[in-house]
């Protein structure tokens, strides 16, 4: 790894100088904030539908998740799929706690639409330091980087997200106590969880261009399954904004499993 990306900054530094380097860096960078300001920008003024219809439905006991559990459910004559319904009240702390959380939710909303855009200035960026037989397995990557992005947002919002907030709103010590729950707190594992799932669905991608450069093998990977199933859980608890063991399995379930998939797509890479 180390030795890649010292020839990977050695062949960049050989067609360019240093300061057109920090300079090129610098464009790329720009043009990536700037998409995420402009698109934080327009979603400022989406806050209704942001704010009560995206983030805050996994809260409601009608989201889409809950009720298709429950069809499942009474499909599979198992009713401990159809999830009781519960309540939960946020609570603002802070003077500016609401202003403050509603320019975070703009920003997150604009990093998470400017994905694409900035994986493509990234592409740009690195484009022109790879060799000519490495280029030939980098079609699509952008396209590729993006969809997986995408399905892991989604994975993380339709899937963990309200998975965790029923289980953690539900969870009692005692009747006598009642829980009172901050904006920020639901508001960070809401998009933690999305966010953070979309970039860990970049490891088929990631395993697939390491393979095929040779960093990496399917039996180095197999080799190491159990070290890094201990990894995945560690990761899954950095990721999860709660400290408790249900997220953090919840998390680590697809993370494992990714890892799976990654170790079948290095094998193939390695047949082709």
């Amino acid at each position: 790894m180390i030795k890649y990306l010292f020839s990977f900054f050695k062949q960049k530094q050989e067609s360019t100088t240093f300061w057109e380097h920090v300079d090129d860096l610098r464009k790329y960078l720009f043009r990536s904030v700037l998409a995420i300001v402009s698109l934080s920008i327009v979603a400022f003024f989406y806050k209704d539908f942001i704010f009560n219809t995206l983030i805050l439905s996994p809260s409601k006991i009608d989201f889409i998740t809950y009720r298709a559990l429950c069809k499942f459910g009474t499909f599979a004559h198992i009713d401990g799929l159809c999830f009781q319904p519960f309540k939960l009240t946020l609570v603002n702390i802070e003077l500016g706690g609401q202003f403050r959380y509603h320019i975070l939710i703009s920003v997150i909303t604009g990093i998470i639409v400017a994905f694409p855009f900035i994986a493509w200035q990234l592409w740009l960026f690195v484009k022109p330091a790879l060799k000519e037989s490495e280029m030939k397995y980098t079609r699509g990557l952008v396209f590729y980087i993006s969809v997986l992005f995408l399905i892991g947002v989604l994975f993380g919002y339709f899937v963990i997200t309200p998975l965790t907030v029923n289980f953690l709103v539900t969870y009692q010590l005692s009747a006598e106590i009642v829980n009172t729950i901050t904006i920020g707190s639901y508001i960070s594992n809401v998009s933690v969880l999305s966010l953070s799932m979309g970039l860990v669905f970049e490891m088929p991608v990631l395993i697939y261009f390491l393979t095929k450069i040779g960093m990496i093998s399917s039996q180095f990977l197999r080799s190491y399954r159990r070290h890094a199933i201990v990894v995945l859980f560690i990761l899954a608890g950095f990721i999860t904004p709660s400290t408790d063991m249900f997220s953090q399995t919840l998390v680590a379930l697809p993370l494992l499993m990714l890892f799976e998939v990654s170790i079948f797509i290095s094998k193939k890479t390695e047949s082709n």
